[in-house]
């Protein structure tokens, strides 16, 4: 007797026998004999009861066949294996179409998933293919059936699946200096520690670049300016060997001469050993910012993943008020606005100024002057972003404004938002630590399957019923995931798990990470507010008091939730505001499809990013402010503050400033602003004029930079229709 049903996917799953008299049936219907249940009870009775305990569908299949042809119903069994034969070949064309759009190189969701993505490169087909064909593997071997069966059903969204069966992790802020100090050996190359800027930056580079084939996720560099600092002294000390060797002058007591600031200055008037230390001043301000513009371009032209992606890289900066970290900062901000190539605004890495009041912020603070500077690059260039250090949920009581080391203590993020802080096993820090995974909640599928229920209080009610089956699932989903992450070996990770993640370096090569990747956080983002609240209530956020304190209603028992999560699991999980990118229209066209087109939920070809102001809504910045501030308490596992703006911003700069300080009054954890800025690739040329498409002096095609997620993009050939939706709703803040 059947006990025992292997799947072709090599599942085993229980017998039964109304599959059998399902297909039998089907194939009689179709027939003009029509159904016969006894025949149908009858050859089920005899496969059932002839079979071996364990077979596989194919066999079973075999069998149905067989005993059709023995019986009087031949029609039947034409149909039958007709039937079969059509559905072994759908199986086959699902693969062959997709495959045959990223051979063709068709720009659709599947190939534009990822707009740094360069999909229609052999590389990028490569890992297209590889994906393509992973995502089942995990659906069917490495996921529990009730979140297979949510992710099917467009409840939960599991980011970057294809990577699942890899155990690799998110992302991570790189401690620099152990890395310039020590060097690293990762795969067949080494690197040894650095001496001078020039080298500093460059492993800087090799860094993020060794790490992000390991990861999943993006890379960062949490304290760019202190890392980088002691190599402009040490550059500074090489001009001063090299003057002595000219001069034939023993100027070893200026290696250490405390400066106020690393500035280029004419030599006339200058003599003895105060021209000579200007002229070692000078040289070394040149060599940082060559080295800063070496950086950009390899950020910029280093490709990882294959060689089909430049690395997703950020730099946290601003705070260092020493001579050497300033001078890492002004140049960096020089080369930055000076741009790369033919004046290109370099992409990446996404830059992040560091705000502090008495540091970085108000005019009395050392690094005021950087802080200006970097408006007026962020008016030119969309980066750096602005993270905000004086935000209640930013700072650290072991913050200490003498502590050289200080930087442990402030807050790191990477650039599409992901924030890592708090930490229940281990110090509380950003440095060494990084996201495991996450996954993301389509709330707005909950309220569409509420909106009938007339009655507001149990509308609302069934809602946060749903809310919170979906989080426990969601939470146990990401601790499975975590568990099986926990089981790779250190060998696996060469460089994250030998000189980047906190405590690997205690790790022996055979050894699991699971002694420290718990210090990570894993992330249960979320999508839709805007429409989740339309859907509940018939208005956003953005133009109701009543649907912002139900907004902040719903992500504050998110954030609740994940606290007992943390608990429950013993993991650090926290809520998320979703970066995102292809997701954004992936929910919104199957619930569509299921529901068709509801106004202001599913009439559009995207949900609205995580809690944000939808995108198509006039307000001024200030009442968007207001409206999303709250939020970014809630989801400390990233957000992010947007603002759009009109007209040519380089002459504008003070416009930045603006958003900044609205940033500290209303205690907003980090944002940018976005503008229009079109550059032309053959001559240089660059304006701020909206739908230009041509240079007005050669006719070359614009390059027209936009922030997708987080990141810029200098063409929209590959963003997906969801986010292609969105951007043509934009409507600037004023």
């Amino acid at each position: 007797m059947i006990q025992l049903v292997e799947k072709r996917d090599g599942r085993i799953v229980g017998y039964n026998e109304e599959k059998i008299k399902a297909a039998i049936r089907k194939a009689m219907l179709s027939t003009d004999s029509g159904e016969d249940e006894s025949l149908i009870q009858k050859i089920t009775d005899r496969i059932g009861f002839s079979g071996r305990q364990r077979m596989t569908v194919e066999e079973i299949q075999d069998r149905v066949e067989f005993e059709l042809m023995k019986s009087a119903r031949k029609d039947v069994a034409k149909r039958y294996i007709a039937y079969r034969d059509q559905r072994s070949i759908a199986r086959q064309a699902k693969t062959r179409d997709i495959f045959l759009e990223i051979m063709e190189a068709k720009s659709n969701d599947i190939t534009r998933e990822n707009a740094n993505m360069n999909a229609d490169s052999p590389a990028g087909m490569m890992m297209k293919f590889a994906s393509e064909t992973t995502k089942p593997f995990v659906d069917d071997y490495l996921l529990s059936p009730e979140a297979k069966g949510a992710v099917k059903n467009n409840y939960i969204h599991i980011h970057d699946k294809d990577y699942y069966p890899t155990k690799s992790l998110t992302c991570v802020q790189h401690p620099l200096d152990k890395v310039l100090a020590n060097g690293f050996i990762a795969g067949h190359g080494e690197s040894r520690p650095a001496r001078r800027i020039e080298t500093a930056c460059t492993i800087a580079c090799i860094s993020l670049e060794t790490a992000q084939n390991e990861m999943h996720g993006g890379q960062a560099i949490p304290a760019f300016d202190f890392y980088l600092a002691p190599y402009v002294r040490a550059s500074f000390v090489e001009e001063m060997k090299t003057l002595e060797a000219l001069t034939g002058s023993d100027l070893s007591h200026l290696y250490d001469v405390k400066l106020d600031d690393f500035v280029s200055l004419p030599l006339d008037g200058l003599e003895g050993e105060a021209r000579l230390l200007q002229h070692a001043v000078n040289r070394t301000v040149s060599r940082v910012h060559q080295a800063m513009e070496g950086f950009i371009h390899n950020m910029n032209t280093i490709h990882s993943r294959g060689g089909n992606q430049v690395v997703f890289s950020s730099i946290n900066y601003g705070t260092d008020t020493s001579a050497e970290g300033r001078c890492v900062i002004r140049e960096l901000l020089q080369s930055t606005y000076e741009g790369v190539g033919n004046g290109s605004t370099a992409i990446f890495p996404i830059q992040i100024w560091k705000k502090k009041r008495g540091v970085s912020y108000l005019p009395e603070d050392p690094n005021y002057d950087l802080y200006k500077m970097a408006c007026k690059v962020t008016a030119r260039r969309f980066f750096p972003n602005f993270l905000n250090l004086d935000a209640t949920f930013n700072r650290d009581e072991a913050w200490r404004a003498d502590d050289p080391k200080r930087y442990l203590h402030e807050v790191a993020t990477m650039g599409c938002r992901t924030r890592v802080y708090e930490n229940r096993y281990g110090d509380k820090t950003s440095v060494g630590r990084g996201n495991l995974s996450f996954t993301t909640l389509n709330i707005v599928r909950m309220a569409i399957e509420v909106m009938a229920i007339k009655d507001e209080e149990e509308r609302i009610a069934k809602f946060f019923e749903k809310l919170d089956r979906t989080l426990e699932l969601t939470a146990r989903q990401l601790n499975d995931r975590f568990d099986f992450q926990k089981t790779a070996l250190a060998k696996q990770f060469p460089m994250v798990m030998h000189v980047l993640w906190n405590g690997s370096e205690a790790l022996s090569p055979d050894q699991t990470i699971e002694s420290v990747i718990n210090q990570g956080t894993l992330g249960i983002g979320f999508i839709g507010l805007a429409e989740t609240l339309i859907a509940l209530t018939g208005k956003h956020h953005g133009e109701s008091e009543e649907a912002q304190r139900l907004g902040l209603r719903i992500v504050s028992h998110m954030r609740d939730r994940a606290n007992e999560f943390s608990e429950k699991f013993s993991h650090n999980f926290s809520i998320l505001a979703t970066p995102a990118e292809g997701l954004s229209g992936r929910f919104t066209k199957y619930d569509r499809k299921k529901y068709g087109v509801i106004p202001g939920v599913t009439d559009k070809d995207y949900y609205t990013n995580s809690n944000h102001v939808p995108v198509y809504y006039h307000c001024s910045p200030r009442h968007k402010a207001i409206v999303e501030a709250p939020y970014h308490d809630l989801t400390r596992g990233g957000h992010i503050f947007y603002v759009e703006i009109d007209g040519d911003a380089t002459h504008n700069e003070e416009a930045i400033s603006q958003i900044v300080d609205l940033m500290d009054r209303y205690d907003i954890g980090y944002g940018s602003v976005n503008h229009n800025r079109n550059h032309c690739p053959n001559c240089g040329y660059e304006n701020a004029e909206t739908g230009q498409h041509l240079c007005p002096r050669c006719q070359t095609p614009f390059e027209t930079i936009q922030r997708i997620t987080g990141y810029l993009v200098g063409t929209t050939d590959r963003w997906n229709a969801g986010k292609l939706a969105e951007l043509h709703d934009r409507i600037v803040h004023d």
